[in-house]
């Protein structure tokens, strides 16, 4: 069987696992853009599969849907993303995933000792956060979360 060109917003929530609805949300934060077909039906581009499996890999990291429309603005508009474009991503993508990574590393390294909190509940407590110093930053573990 040929593929077609174009998707229906069916048979795109199909090959990407999205509700139709949520391939809607998408559409209406502009994260993919269909165009109407002659019957006034959305019809979406074959690229548009990689867009919004970018879309889910990237709210996996735990990006918000502002970040992931600034990332996916760097791609053309009205053609297929080529592999230098999706490239352009990339490299932006590793300076975030290589900040999460450092981000968890030091949460699983901090985690079971004073994580800066402010409760002084444990003795490491009082070595590493003596008189609630890391409250002075701010609220919540700043330990662990706080800038250093």
């Amino acid at each position: 069987m040929p593929q077609t060109p174009t998707l229906t917003i069916g048979q795109l929530a199909a090959r990407t696992g999205l509700s139709v609805s949520a391939i809607r949300f998408y559409e209406d934060k502009g994260l993919v853009e269909p165009f109407r077909s002659g019957g006034n039906q959305r019809r979406f581009l074959r690229s548009d599969i990689r867009r919004l499996s970018f879309v889910l890999i990237a709210q996996q990291l735990g990006l918000s849907i502002s970040e992931i429309e600034s990332q996916l603005a760097r791609l053309p508009h009205g053609r297929t993303p080529t592999a230098a474009d999706w490239r352009k991503i990339s490299k932006a993508m590793r300076k975030v995933i290589d900040r999460r990574i450092t981000e968890l590393e030091r949460t699983r390294e901090r985690l079971d000792g004073c994580i800066g909190c402010g409760c002084l509940s444990l003795k490491k407590c009082a070595l590493y956060n003596p008189e609630d110093r890391a409250g002075l930053k701010g609220p919540g573990p700043q330990l662990v979360l706080g800038d250093e």
